[in-house]
């Protein structure tokens, strides 16, 4: 696992995987604001082939809108990205963005408890949508 990332392995294929993602982010107050097919675009970029992976720009404006009064630069980081990837036939990695590693990218981290109470609360959701991934 990375340190700027949080994951979970499921024994589920991707699309039904994916469609869990976007409810689990729904149930955690998230809407989902850009799908980036990687697969389909680097193919057609550049000719290559991956295993089927998304990215999922997800927003809670409520914590977006905060964290841009605690550290305007921090709307350079947003939404937070959730990646749905292809491991085979039955098994799907999930990962999202750290919350707590995109307030360490702030000049204010530490000094500012706001920006980290933000991130706390995504985190926890974040966290949320994990486990209750089948």
């Amino acid at each position: 696992m990375s340190e700027y990332t949080l994951s979970k392995t499921v024994t589920q294929p991707y699309e039904p995987t994916v469609e869990a993602v976007k409810a689990g982010l729904a149930d955690q107050g998230f809407g989902v604001l850009t799908e980036i097919d990687l697969a389909a675009t680097l193919h057609a970029k550049l000719g290559v082939t991956i295993p089927p992976q998304v990215i999922l720009g997800a927003c809670r404006p409520q914590l977006a809108y905060e964290a841009i009064q605690a550290d305007p630069s921090i709307a350079a980081v947003l939404p937070c990205n959730v990646v749905v990837r292809t491991i085979d036939e039955t098994t799907t990695v999930v990962e999202a963005f750290d919350p707590d590693a995109m307030v360490n990218l702030s000049p204010n981290a530490g000094k500012d408890d706001a920006l980290a109470t933000i991130a706390a609360d995504a985190r926890q959701r974040l966290a949320a949508l994990l486990d209750n991934l089948a």
